[in-house]
């Protein structure tokens, strides 16, 4: 959960978000060439992604289901009649010196979600982020600069098309957003509504979620916007909170300084934590959009929309409302454990089974998500089911093994997998939890330590702690922890 960061008195920062999301499709958009991300550079390539002379593209459908479900996720109004448009400009990666996308009949209007912000003492609060328009078109292609990273310094440029045609969806929001911290929130829900969708897998590394912000600053109580400065290259929920941060300071000295703002693009440079200009913005007028001739528009029935909706999972805002209201977790816990779906799907396959929610949680969120973290591996990866953690859970509750029995058994059921039950059978691993057992045990641990029982009873209390070790020593860490302080603190004070 973000922390709402403190409002300036003279200024205040007005932020818009345009997302680029990759569809998650097998196939480009108008093509039958594969999307799949890493292949030979100009391999997943084809007549119809390249523009050559006579070809003619026709819609995925899975495209269009994909863009219907995220915005009916995103609240928005989807489109009876929507067209897709021409957008033209000139740049070595787009292959027909046009882009198809949808100029002004998008396939999803007026939307909205909410994000979670903290307050100064920590309590959640909720904002609406309006959604201007969700619409689709197809990815350019991708320059790779030698000589540097990018284009500035480097000696000559390769360019590959295989994310030429891929599937895009364009989710652009109001100006409701006032902080960088503001912003990364409203990106990464939208990142869990598009991975809980199926839509896309939203790796920005991959390039799969690219974010341009677009910024202005305003003195407090002004109507009307200042300029505005888009920045991209943000390939981080962290880089996109810092390069506005950066920005709405870099403007406000700017204006206090009598120095213009250009209505520009600019390029977050990571390194040296700062923007740089890039090039002036363009404008609708020149992209000269006209409809595009060689597809036909699109009409979603009212059979379709109400099949696509039925179709929707149960959305992250959704899970935390009522992991919170019906099973009694934290908010913050709630939002960790639904973070991701895969996640999520096995803390409830743990409750199926029979597993507490607070345990459960406690579970996932603690040592299983040290172990993925450590070993970079998914939740669907790991050998542990649902039904054997579950299984652990029970054995702890019922007092059959230690919480810190149960840590030492966790490796290997990560690894190896297995009953819980079975495992703690095989190694003799039972919980002692017998009053007469644990006494006797006591009472052979106090004779094979007169000194210290006498430094204890002489005022050396710190020393409890020492018998409780050679308790667990002796036991093999075996003994009920909280009867055996019950009754060691008997023997030692009698």
């Amino acid at each position: 959960m973000a922390t709402a960061a403190p409002a300036k008195t003279e200024y205040e920062a007005i932020i818009g978000l345009e997302t680029h999301c990759q569809l998650s499709t097998e196939t480009k958009i108008f093509s039958y060439s594969s999307t799949a991300f890493g292949a030979t550079p100009n391999t997943n390539i084809d007549p119809i992604c390249l523009g050559l002379p006579g070809v003619l593209p026709v819609l995925n459908q899975k495209v269009l289901e994909y863009a219907v479900k995220a915005g009916l996720a995103l609240n928005c109004t989807i489109a009876e009649y929507s067209k897709f448009d021409r957008k033209q400009y000139f740049y070595p990666d787009l292959p027909k010196n046009y882009q198809i996308s949808q100029y002004d009949l998008p396939i999803a209007e007026h939307g909205w979600l909410e994000i979670e912000l903290s307050d100064k003492e920590g309590k959640p609060q909720r904002k609406k982020i309006g959604i201007t328009r969700l619409h689709m078109e197809e990815d350019a292609g991708k320059l790779v600069h030698g000589g540097s990273d990018r284009l500035s310094g480097s000696t000559f440029s390769l360019v590959d098309y295989n994310r030429a045609g891929v599937p895009l969806i364009e989710i652009v929001s109001e100006p409701d957003l006032r902080s960088g911290e503001e912003a990364a929130e409203y990106a990464q829900e939208l990142r869990r509504i598009v991975r809980y969708l199926g839509v896309s897998d939203g790796n920005m590394q991959e390039g799969s979620l690219r974010c341009d912000v677009n910024i202005s600053v305003r003195p407090v109580g002004q109507k009307e916007f200042g300029i505005k400065v888009e920045i991209k290259n943000m390939n981080s929920f962290t880089a996109i909170q810092k390069a506005i941060d950066h920005e709405i300071e870099r403007q406000i000295e700017a204006i206090e300084a009598g120095e213009p703002i250009f209505q520009e693009t600019r390029l977050w440079e990571e390194g040296a934590q700062r923007t740089i200009s890039m090039r002036s913005k363009e404008g609708s007028s020149d992209y000269r959009y006209f409809p595009e001739p060689d597809l036909p528009p699109i009409q979603v029935s009212a059979d379709r929309l109400s099949e696509w909706k039925g179709e929707l999972p149960e959305l992250p805002a959704q899970k935390r409302d009522r992991y919170e209201s019906e099973l009694g977790l934290s908010s913050y816990d709630a939002r960790v454990i639904t973070d991701d779906s895969s996640v999520a799907t096995f803390f409830e396959a743990t409750l199926a089974a029979g597993g507490t929610p607070k345990l459960a949680a406690n579970w996932i969120m603690g040592d299983i998500a040290a172990y993925l973290n450590a070993e970079k591996v998914k939740i669907t990866e790991i050998a542990l089911t649902p039904e054997s953690l579950a299984e652990l859970i029970k054995l702890i509750e019922a007092k059959t093994i230690s919480s810190k029995i149960a840590k030492d058994l966790l490796p290997e059921l990560l690894t190896k997998g297995g009953s819980p039950e079975k495992l703690v059978e095989s190694k003799g691993l039972t919980q002692i939890s017998d009053p007469e057992t644990l006494n006797a045990m006591i009472a052979e641990v106090l004779a094979a330590h007169p000194k210290e029982l006498e430094q204890y009873r002489n005022g050396k209390t710190k020393l409890k702690g020492f018998f409780v070790g050679q308790m667990m020593k002796k036991t093999g860490g075996r003994a009920d922890p909280k009867l055996t302080n019950q009754l060691l603190a008997k023997q030692l004070d009698a």
